[in-house]
């Protein structure tokens, strides 16, 4: 596979309508999905969850609790990403389990002090691995031939017990994946990077 970041970019628009009937070969989602896990985390503590929708039942059931959006159940790929919050104090020590010894003890020493006690810092870490996992997800998926849909038009709660979210977990979002049945709308515009480039100092 070779990944055309440049063009997966500039090409890629929020697909609404979806071939319901296509299928996504099993290795198209592992590509993803395995690619999309090699994103930074910090403290290497991959705190994202990627819960893959694949009971059609499941989909509906999910598409009921999300306005009716006809992306959930006609993608080929549903997937909710799930931050593991407490993911920091979860063995930790695996997170560095291939590091030398003495960088291992380190790392677990600086996850512990720097996520104990600050709940703000462990809900933004999660925000911020799965915005990166799913901007991946995203440009992987559209190198591969792919529309994608980023969700967040959906009852979290509801969709949390239907997935049975456990409870030190927080849904971030959904990305629908498969193969555009209409063309996307065409790109609103991008603000002139004049507008949103800064140097130094607002």
């Amino acid at each position: 596979m070779t990944l055309d970041v440049s063009s997966a970019i500039l090409q890629r628009r929020a697909t609404k309508h979806f071939d319901a009937a296509h299928i996504m070969p099993e290795k198209d989602l592992e590509t993803i999905l395995g690619l999309a896990r090699r994103m930074p985390t910090a403290f290497n503590i991959q705190n994202w969850r990627f819960v893959a929708l694949k009971d059609p039942e499941l989909r509906k059931r999910v598409r009921a609790v999300s306005w009716d959006q006809a992306q959930v159940t006609d993608a080929s790929a549903l997937i909710v990403l799930c931050a593991d919050i407490k993911a920091w104090e979860k063995s930790p020590e695996r997170y560095w389990e291939n590091a030398p010894d003495a960088v291992r003890e380190y790392m677990v020493g600086a996850i512990d002090q720097y996520y104990r006690g600050r709940e703000q810092v462990q809900r933004d870490e999660g925000m911020r691995s799965c915005g990166m996992a799913a901007a991946a997800i995203m440009l992987v998926a559209e190198s591969l031939g792919y529309g994608t849909c980023p969700m967040d038009g959906f009852d979290f709660d509801a969709v949390g017990k239907l997935i049975n979210l456990p409870e030190d977990h927080e849904i971030v979002m959904f990305v629908a994946i498969g193969k555009a049945a209409s063309a996307p709308k065409p790109s609103g515009g991008a603000l002139p990077v004049s507008e949103i480039m800064i140097e130094n100092r607002f």
